[in-house]
């Protein structure tokens, strides 16, 4: 994986990801969002850093659209507009973090080896955690 730097769409993977994105219909980018979460959330066994990676990027798309949440400022993320996303996307995007974060995560021991548990990577995460789990609490 090239990774360039520690946010979420820096790295191939997920500006391909990013790509994918582009290349498909309005419908068709709420369910790679989705289908992205879902593979993260379903790894019983060791979560593989580009899964994982995808489902970061994934998350922090939904997260964009809560209240507050950090936008998606970089050129290696998506062109086009994207959809407004389901509410419910925002509870599996906050599983498939906790995910990546857990034990048997590529992404996760790569990133503890490079920058360790407090570097920025994980302060990115955390603050995607956060914005999440506000926006969560506060549906009807």
């Amino acid at each position: 994986m090239g990774t360039w730097d520690t946010g979420h769409f820096d790295n191939d993977i997920a500006a391909d990801f990013a790509a994918d994105l582009d290349d498909a219909t309005e419908a068709g980018r709420t369910d790679l969002v989705r289908e992205a979460l879902l593979r993260a959330i379903g790894a019983t066994d060791y979560l593989d850093s580009d899964e994982a990676v995808v489902a970061v990027a994934a998350a922090a798309l939904v997260a964009e659209q809560c209240p507050g949440g950090p936008a998606v400022e970089t050129v290696y993320g998506p062109d086009e507009p994207l959809p407004r996303f389901p509410e419910e996307l925002r509870a599996l995007a906050l599983r498939a973090l906790d995910r990546v974060l857990a034990d048997k995560s590529e992404l996760r021991d790569l990133w503890v080896d490079a920058d360790g548990e407090d570097g920025e990577w994980h302060r990115g995460i955390g603050r995607l955690r956060s914005t999440l789990t506000a926006a969560i609490s506060v549906q009807p």
